[in-house]
């Protein structure tokens, strides 16, 4: 403790107290500074004790509720009650030992009757009655618990192995049912988008139907006008018969083509206008229901 004597004069350090003794007994208690001592009556400095706080760290194993073993690294920060320095001096002999036996005790006392999930989440609780204990017992003897901290608590290797793996589990169970539903969603649009796509496809090809034959409408009755003595129906074959021609014309120029087999002959001409007819006649059916 860096304290000195010299004779009958002793120098005792600061958060340091003294234990005087007369005649192998104790007297009083010498405050930090020079103290003087009269070795004729028997007087004599018997022992220095620190009042600063000290910190003993206690790891204890125990066993949980659930059958879990758990160790505890628990640290107690104590001192000496200077108006009480001479229990603490002639009391215990060896107080860390002391205080580790009822740390000891407290716990293997509390532990096991919380799981683990409670013990992470009430660990507080067990440090509560570690000090509530220690204050009780360790008070008599002169001495102060100022705090208890649980540290640290260590389950088992593969006790934490297996809750790394269920906690993964658990978060892969999670990203499924997130991805599950995005692939739901995206399918969802997907097909609204093709139905949405398909419709307005249908509904252009009616329009382009009914442009065609409101375009040959017109002619029809152009030509009628003009012409004297020619029917709608005889319009109507010549124009067909002019697209025809102009169908055929158009895949012979195009290069994009290789070999294409079509009937061809009078009978086979009167047969592709039918079909025509028919066909605008429909588009312009189909057209009025669409509206």
């Amino acid at each position: 403790m860096g304290n000195t004597f010299c004779g009958v004069i002793g120098c005792i350090d600061q958060a340091s107290i003294g234990v005087v003794e007369k005649w192998g007994r104790f007297d009083k208690l010498a405050q930090p500074g020079l103290n003087l001592f009269n070795p004729f009556a028997g007087e004599w400095l018997a022992g220095v004790m620190s009042t600063r706080i000290s910190s003993l760290d206690v790891r204890i194993e125990t066993k949980t509720k659930d059958n879990v073993f758990v160790q505890l690294l628990c640290s107690i920060q104590y001192r000496i009650v200077t108006q009480n320095a001479d229990d603490a001096f002639y009391e215990l002999q060896n107080p860390k030992e002391q205080i580790q036996a009822y740390v000891f005790d407290v716990v293997r006392a509390v532990v096991p009757r919380m799981t683990l999930d409670e013990l992470f989440e009430q660990k507080g609780e067990v440090a509560k009655s570690v000090l509530e204990e220690l204050e009780k017992v360790m008070g008599a003897y002169g001495y102060s618990i100022e705090h208890i901290l649980m540290v640290d608590i260590i389950p088992d290797a593969a006790v934490r192995k297996a809750m790394n793996e269920i906690n993964a589990a658990q978060r892969l169970k999670l990203a499924s049912v997130y991805k599950g539903e995005a692939e739901k969603i995206l399918q969802v649009k997907r097909a609204e988008a093709e139905a949405e796509a398909k419709f307005l496809g249908g509904v252009g090809v009616a329009r382009q139907r009914q442009a065609i034959t409101d375009g040959l409408r017109e002619n029809i009755l152009n030509f009628s006008h003009k012409v004297e003595g020619a029917s709608a129906k005889e319009v109507m074959d010549l124009i067909m018969i002019t697209q025809y021609f102009d169908t055929i014309k158009d895949l012979g120029n195009s290069s994009k083509n290789t070999t294409v087999f079509i009937p061809h002959g009078p009978g086979h001409v009167r047969d592709i206008t039918e079909q025509i007819r028919n066909g605008m006649m429909e588009g312009a059916s189909a057209e009025i229901k669409i509206e």
